[in-house]
């Protein structure tokens, strides 16, 4: 007996289409299903699934239903319900529920990373807050400091909702992730540069020469923290501590481009973005790579068609930025292991 996670789905609908999902108790993919009659000859239909199939099932349900006045569906996440479900793993009679994916709906992932990619002043605020954080702990080579900047820093959200957009080819959230992400660098290059500026800074610090070479680790940990993410948001889990990842390879090396920058040493600060390049360009890959290995798709074919074109784009430039940056590190300083 394990745990399994559920949605509660809700169907609003007139009573005239209501009556073509009398069947939905039958489908292998419901747990259970109640109606309730509201006012204005409306039907209320509650159809609890387990989350790897509440896609599938929103899907079903807006292929027939997309075009009706008055339909609404509503996703809510179960806490808790008894009696308890078995596992389908171990269940053989919900064999076929193996075959979904593990992972909570389209949906679900569009509605959180689409609001987390909005151009807010609380995103503005952390920013400034954790490159003021960042700074004071690269001045005192104090790493405990520059973690709690990494807590604070908020940009788990618009790199992650950058790497949905293209592999949903959706332009519009795509270009609110790029003004998300390109303002939040501007404001933490801005601080950055100002606290270089009224503050003393070491060059020679370790926490300071650490970012300004790249590295294979560097690379490793860029990659594994774009993946992180899309699989801590795909599942589910909570996304606080693989935004710290994302916050490792980001906000500390531009922290310093901006730092050196005000300070005059302008090879370190060179040093420094180009990690900062090279990390954008890992996490923005993986990032991709793992929500197409996840199986995120749009709904419809042709959405499907656009989405293949813009992912495989995308991932090409990535790569060949990639690529040029690492034959450019090489020539210019070396890469060590």
């Amino acid at each position: 007996m394990g745990f399994v996670s559920l949605r509660l789905i809700e169907i609003f609908l007139s009573d005239a289409h209501s009556q073509q999902l009398n069947a939905i108790a039958d489908n292998e993919a419901v747990v259970g299903s109640w109606r309730t009659q509201i006012e204005g000859e409306q039907q209320l239909i509650r159809v609890l699934v387990r989350a790897e199939d509440a896609e599938r099932m929103c899907d079903d349900l807006q292929n027939r239903f997309s075009g009706v006045d008055n339909c609404r569906l509503i996703i809510l996440p179960v806490e808790a319900t008894l009696p308890r479900l078995s596992d389908p793993i171990a269940d053989e009679a919900t064999e076929a529920h193996q075959k979904s994916p593990e992972r909570i709906s389209r949906e679900e992932l569009y509605a959180e990373l689409a609001t987390s990619a909005s151009l807010t002043r609380v995103f503005i605020a952390s920013t400034v807050i954790a490159t003021l954080v960042a700074a004071v702990g690269l001045m005192r080579d104090d790493t405990a400091i520059i973690i709690g900047a990494m807590v604070i820093a908020p940009l788990l959200g618009p790199n992650m909702s950058l790497c949905l957009a293209t592999a949903l080819g959706d332009m519009e959230l795509a270009k609110k992730s790029l003004r998300t992400n390109a303002t939040g660098l501007l404001v933490a290059l801005l601080v950055s540069l100002l606290a270089g500026t009224l503050l003393p800074l070491d060059p020679s610090s370790e926490s300071v020469l650490s970012r300004t070479n790249v590295n294979m680790g560097d690379v490793v940990l860029a990659l594994a923290s774009g993946s992180a993410g899309v699989l801590a948001f795909t599942t589910g889990a909570p996304a606080s501590l693989i935004g710290v990842m994302v916050a490792v390879a980001l906000l500390p090396p531009f922290a310093v481009f901006g730092l050196m920058l005000a300070t005059g040493e302008f090879d370190l600060a060179r040093g420094a973005l180009m990690l900062v390049a090279t990390n954008v360009i890992c996490v923005n890959l993986a990032g991709v790579l793992t929500f197409v290995a996840q199986g995120i798709r749009p709904r419809t074919w042709w959405e499907a068609e656009r989405a293949t074109k813009a992912t495989r784009i995308s991932v090409a430039i990535w790569f060949i930025l990639l690529l040029a940056l690492v034959l450019l590190i090489i020539q210019s300083s070396g890469w060590s292991l």
